[in-house]
């Protein structure tokens, strides 16, 4: 074997990320100091996965809200030409100008579809 040095684990590097718990261990190079370079390495892009993992489910979540279930019993709003009133069944709003409504002047539920919203988010974020 030429006297190469093939016992390696004594430059072995082991960290561990407290926070998460991401322990990872390095001992490919025969110096501890290029192991515990590799070994940071390999933790930023875990933690970095990680993080982008996080993100990736959070909006997944804030689209499916959004989006809904698909369900075509899952009404948003129903217009009720003979009585003059249009109902957004999301947020139990129900306003007797449906002429006015369809004309454009849409502010009002705008306004409380915003509303509902925001209490929404903050109701997440207290939780």
């Amino acid at each position: 074997n030429g006297g190469q040095c093939v016992n390696t684990t004594d430059s072995a590097v082991r960290l561990t990320h407290i926070p998460t718990g991401i322990v990872i261990s390095c001992q490919d190079e025969k110096s501890q100091l290029k192991n515990k370079d590799k070994a940071f390495k390999v933790l930023k892009a875990r933690l970095y996965d990680k993080y982008m993992q996080e993100q990736n489910d959070e909006l997944a979540q804030e689209r499916k809200s959004q989006v809904g279930s698909g369900d075509r019993s899952e009404r948003i709003r129903t217009y009720n030409f003979p009585q003059g009133r249009v109902t957004d069944h999301r947020i139990g709003l129900t306003l007797y100008k449906l002429d006015s409504f369809i004309d454009g002047d849409i502010a009002e539920m705008i306004e409380a579809l915003l509303t509902s919203d925001q209490a929404e988010k903050l109701n997440k974020v207290s939780e």
